[in-house]
């Protein structure tokens, strides 16, 4: 017995499994320059590409890297992509930059749903606070280091949820893997 939709065809397959990966960019250096064209420290230098490698560790193959387009995050960028085995379709986008909560929502509700795994390279107080509101649920001790740590510069998590993009909000998502070089 097969079940009919609404529009008399055949049910719809399964919702598809979704990644978002939220990387808070590499520690940067307070020089004279406005807040946006600040460049990295030379730790964040050297954190970059460890967050790359440990990105790559994940096997997550990034459909889509969606990048601000502060200096500091566009560095990070540059320096954690040559380490992963795949480079995604990167977007600078300008709304990424000091984007509240209800912001980067909005943003991701946009993404098309043939993107199945996205990465952000953000900034904070955003990507904790989304990494947050998204995890209704958490693997092993991941919330719970993400909550003690606070997201610092250079750290990821990995947030999995099922369904459209236009579904994401607040408390659909599991928190499945947290990360941070100095942990």
């Amino acid at each position: 017995m097969s079940v009919a939709t609404s529009s008399g065809g055949t049910p719809p397959g399964p919702p598809e499994s979704r990644r978002l990966v939220l990387l808070r960019h590499a520690k940067a250096d307070w020089p004279e320059v406005a807040d946006h064209e600040r460049p990295l420290a030379d730790r964040g230098r050297m954190d970059a590409p460890v967050a790359g490698r440990r990105l790559g560790e994940t096997g997550i193959a990034f459909d889509l890297a969606l990048c601000s387009t502060a200096a500091r995050t566009r560095e990070t960028w540059k320096m954690a992509v040559h380490e992963l085995p795949h480079r995604p379709k990167t977007v600078y986008e300008e709304r990424l930059y000091d984007a509240s909560l209800g912001d980067l929502l909005a943003l991701l509700n946009e993404t098309d749903d043939t993107v199945n795994d996205l990465l952000v390279i953000g900034h904070n107080p955003g990507m904790h606070a989304l990494a947050d509101a998204l995890a209704g649920k958490a693997e092993a001790d991941a919330l719970a280091r993400m909550t003690q740590s606070g997201f610092p510069t250079s750290s990821f998590a990995v947030v999995g949820f099922t369904g459209s993009w236009k579904s994401l909000e607040h408390g659909v998502g599991t928190l499945l893997e947290y990360w941070a070089p100095h942990d």
